[in-house]
């Protein structure tokens, strides 16, 4: 259950990607790939995406497991969640979408100290089978491409 009126986790600046982009000002958005934020999460391009459009939702929260957020912080992460499935299906003509949280290292986490969900973008007849099976990835669209055009979308 959240808890709502505990202190915010904290980790330096420098320590947790996510953290930078969430705390930043809005002058390095581009170089880390921020696209945009909402009053208690940041939206970041995946550097290394398993399809076109891969994004990381992210409360501003340096927080580690569900029940470090406070109900306001779930909505907001949910409806941001919510907002980019619209944004892709219009923007990239996205079929389907994988959603997903990995929570814990044992999980999968890379990033285990920072929540973070990954919205995955899919087309019938997609790509994403290739990393399986020779260790490459086709991705048909720059990060710098797309980061113009989702922040034309989200950005305040």
């Amino acid at each position: 259950m959240a808890q709502p009126d505990r202190p915010q986790p904290t980790a330096p600046a420098d320590a947790c990607f996510l953290c930078r982009a969430a705390r930043g000002d809005g002058s390095t958005d581009r170089a880390d790939y921020v696209v945009g934020r909402t009053a208690h999460s940041v939206v970041v391009l995946n550097r290394f995406p398993y399809n076109n459009g891969h994004l990381l939702v992210s409360p501003l929260a340096h927080a580690a497991d569900l029940a470090d957020l406070t109900a306001a912080e779930t909505l907001d992460l949910q409806a941001t969640i919510a907002r980019l499935i619209a944004v892709l299906r219009r923007r990239l003509n996205a079929e389907g979408f994988n959603v997903g949280l990995n929570l814990g290292a044992v999980a999968g986490a890379g990033l285990p100290g920072h929540l973070h969900w990954h919205v995955v973008p899919r087309w019938a007849g997609d790509t994403n089978f290739m990393p399986v099976l020779t260790d490459a990835k086709v991705i048909v669209q720059s990060l710098d491409s797309l980061w113009d055009l989702l922040r034309a979308e989200l950005a305040p």
